[in-house]
């Protein structure tokens, strides 16, 4: 498995990393896909405290504890349960953080995270006060690097101005080519962006037809129904290859990207997103691009 760097950061990430999201709650199905993503190459594992009110980090530390050498662990904080653990309110305050991530670090069995990651945000919040927090529990040794999981234009630059985020988690895909308006700023930045999604919910997998027909109604982001049938036909004609694996390659093929995260259900789920294949052209990139829209974010500017 390829690693890339992430950011100006020493973390050397595998180009499809895992979005633990997908896990579930059987932990010894939990435990045996995340020991398949470590033998087939995976070093890049992306939970959160919020996932299962922190389960999903439970399992993932119990998994990954005898080979935390070898991976980089990022997990994501802000989101503060309620105590009946029912729901979630936003806490992006320095206090919260820096009790928070004791608790993430007894859940992953570590006493260190690699990347910790702010799991959303508006330009609203005391950002001064949350980089403080991160820029801390750095110093302490506590996390090694930090970045933001976010999807709002005003939030990433005021980050990436005032801040040493070395990241920004977002979705990414075919279907959603919006982050590609921020790919330069980012690259010059020396920020990565790690790209969940971009499966775009099993719609560019060669097994979507059951996906696709979950779309009549509502559709997926700008796209309808019978656009969304059109284009998938179009990218699957464009390009000689796999869907998931065009799917894949396409959201790595920006350098600004240092990951692609795609969860797994399965361990036949895992196998499939691992087969990357080869890097697309720069012909079979634009060929793509030609298909889709180029929508930008309208809000939070």
């Amino acid at each position: 498995m390829k690693k890339r760097q992430l950011g100006a950061s020493d973390l050397f990430v595998s180009e499809i990393g895992f979005g633990c999201m997908s896990l579930g709650t059987n932990e010894a199905e939990a435990i045996r896909i995340l020991h398949a993503a470590l033998d087939q190459g995976i070093n890049f594992f992306d939970t959160a405290d919020l996932y299962d009110y922190g389960l999903n980090e439970e399992f993932v530390g119990k998994a990954l504890k005898d080979k935390r050498e070898n991976v980089i662990l990022a997990t994501k904080v802000g989101n503060r349960w309620t105590e009946e653990k029912n729901g979630w309110s936003w806490d992006p305050s320095k206090a919260y953080i820096k009790e928070e991530v004791k608790e993430s670090l007894r859940r992953l069995r570590t006493d260190y995270i690699d990347l910790y990651q702010l799991h959303g945000g508006t330009i609203e919040d005391n950002i001064d006060e949350t980089i403080e927090a991160f820029d801390e529990l750095k110093q302490e040794g506590l996390i090694r690097h930090y970045g933001i999981s976010s999807i709002r234009p005003n939030v990433i630059r005021a980050y990436a101005a005032r801040s040493h985020i070395v990241s920004v988690l977002m979705e990414y895909s075919i279907l959603n080519r919006r982050p590609e308006e921020l790919f330069p700023f980012l690259e010059e930045q020396r920020i990565s962006v790690i790209a969940r999604g971009p499966l775009a919910k099993g719609l560019l997998t060669d097994n979507h037809t059951g996906k696709l027909a979950k779309t009549k109604e509502k559709g997926y982001l700008s796209y309808n129904h019978e656009e969304l049938s059109d284009i998938i036909r179009a990218v699957k004609e464009a390009v000689n290859r796999p869907l998931g694996e065009t799917a894949l390659q396409y959201s790595l093929h920006h350098p600004v990207v240092a990951s692609v995260i795609p969860g797994a259900s399965s361990v036949e789920q895992l196998t499939q997103n691992i087969q990357t294949g080869t890097l697309l052209t720069d012909e079979e990139y634009h060929r793509i691009q030609a298909i889709t829209k180029q929508d930008v974010y309208t809000a939070h500017r």
